[in-house]
């Protein structure tokens, strides 16, 4: 044999005999809790080309290892209702343990321009339904290209203070054009139809009826902001689900239902034992937030919210409203949060079996805004878990985790690997510490990042490490159904 067929054998023996690396990342020793399967114990968990690859006992090889000794590791949080969408919005989320958030409630048309403009942009993943309110707002305006209503500033305040699109009847033409665009927006993998009836307060009950038809010929569900606040528009949107057989979500049970709460809760779980596909979301905090210049604040809005000028806090400066601040401030448009929630209530909607933790984090605007975008998970974990123990840790995971997964897997066949620990599923990983995890976003300094989240991994790469946000890590995909 040559000298050179000699040193080519023997450095193919030398590379065969050295150990390889099994696997691209290995978390070890941590406590993984999946709410999917109950386990609930120490184990090693393995990472390659972005899915898990073991789960594991005993000690795995990888080119990376993480240690998480005393930490817990739990499928990544699924926020079902994330109004804010930005690569800033998002990272934001991420900081929260959060790595899969999509807009459900208010949705988004043109469907495939959306989603298109966030490709390559994205910490975490993103997705959206179709929305009827920008739909119709396109039915009414059809120079708009209305995209994500309530991105950024609001697209309401481009149409003046009496919008057609919020406050005038749709007549056939109209109908037509809101019907095209939500099969549209379902042809190009929309997550289902997104209601915001309480913006369109000029939708018939029979406008709601035909749109809810589609979303069930389509098999997906109607997430629905409701018409009005208090357990008779939930009812009215029950019955129309009911009758036209839609998949029904109704979003943020505790603002929706306000101090009806726990008969909604009832009425819910009633319709469910019946076999209703119905299912709810509540979001950790007594505030909710919205648009001044939108129709939830047409001539009656008092009695719609049970509040009154002193409840709503403007959200730029802090200061509460009067008549007449209130009176500038819609004109020129812009965010406010409104005090209209008790904590016996929120908290009675958190505990309840089945109730989904979402959000509802509205776009951040100067570093202003709701903390409810920053720090809904870890609150739920930190406060209303650990620290007023309204519910085992297992059992609020779940309802961030495998619980939303549930909600649209059926449909939307990605969501079938998210929400879990398991071999094969994707590696969306929040490693964080039971013991000292706590929402730090306030109303005064709504984007402070959560504490005790030590790593966020989405699809196998981190996005947060050591408690530091990964900065140029944008590993978010597009969550959509595909045909």
């Amino acid at each position: 044999m040559s000298p050179y067929l000699r040193l080519l054998a023997i450095t193919a023996f030398m590379a065969a005999s050295l150990p390889l690396s099994a696997h691209d990342l290995v978390i070890a020793n941590g406590r993984v809790m999946d709410p999917a399967t109950n386990l609930d114990a120490v184990r090693h968990i393995a990472v390659t080309g972005g899915k898990i690859s073991a789960i594991s006992e005993t000690a795995l090889t990888g080119d990376k290892v993480v240690d998480a000794a005393g930490l817990v590791v739990s499928p990544g949080f699924i926020d079902l209702h994330a109004h804010g969408q930005t690569t800033e919005d998002l990272q934001i989320k991420a900081q929260d343990g959060v790595t899969t958030a999509l807009e459900m409630e208010g949705g988004v048309y043109p469907v495939a321009a959306w989603y298109a403009s966030r490709e390559g942009k994205a910490p975490i993943h993103y997705g959206a339904t179709v929305g009827h309110i920008s739909a119709r707002f396109a039915a009414f305006h059809p120079e708009m290209r209305v995209g994500q209503w309530g991105g950024g500033r609001s697209r309401l305040a481009l149409l003046g203070p009496n919008p057609a699109g919020a406050n005038k009847a749709a007549g056939p033409e109209e109908m037509q054009r809101m019907s095209t665009a939500i099969r549209e927006g379902l042809d190009e993998g929309a997550l289902g139809v997104g209601f915001g009836i309480n913006y369109t307060p000029a939708a018939t009950p029979e406008e709601i009826e035909a749109l809810f038809r589609i979303a069930a010929e389509r098999k997906v569900p109607a997430f629905v902001h409701t018409r009005a606040f208090g357990i008779a528009p939930i009812r009215e949107a029950i019955e129309t689900a009911k009758k036209t057989g839609a998949a029904l979500h109704i979003v943020h049970v505790g603002s929706s239902g306000i101090s009806d709460v726990p008969q909604v809760l009832q009425l819910i779980d009633e319709n469910r034992a019946a076999g209703m596909d119905l299912t709810t979301e509540v979001y950790p905090y007594t505030a909710a937030s919205t648009m001044l210049e939108s129709a939830m604040f047409n001539p009656g809005w008092q009695e719609n919210l049970r509040i009154s000028y002193a409840d709503i806090v403007w959200t730029a400066t802090g200061e509460r409203l009067t008549q007449e601040s209130f009176e500038r401030y819609r004109k020129q448009g812009g965010w406010v949060i409104m005090y209209m929630m008790k904590d016996a209530n929120v908290e009675k909607a958190i505990a309840h079996p089945g109730v989904m933790i979402a959000s509802d984090g509205v776009p951040f605007v100067d570093g202003k805004g709701h903390p409810r975008g920053a720090g809904t998970f870890a609150r739920v974990l930190g406060l209303y878990s650990r620290e007023k123990k309204l519910l085992p840790l297992m059992d609020a995971l779940a309802k961030m985790t495998i619980l939303p997964a549930k909600r649209l897997e059926a449909h939307v066949p990605m969501m079938k690997h998210k929400g879990r620990i398991a071999v094969g599923a994707d590696a969306d990983i929040t490693v964080f510490d039971a013991a000292t995890i706590i929402d730090r976003a306030t109303f005064e300094a709504p984007t402070t990042p959560s504490a005790g989240i030590s790593h966020v991994i989405v699809g196998g790469t981190f996005v947060v490490r050591d408690g530091k946000l990964v900065k140029d890590a944008l590993p978010g995909r597009a969550v959509r159904v595909t045909p």
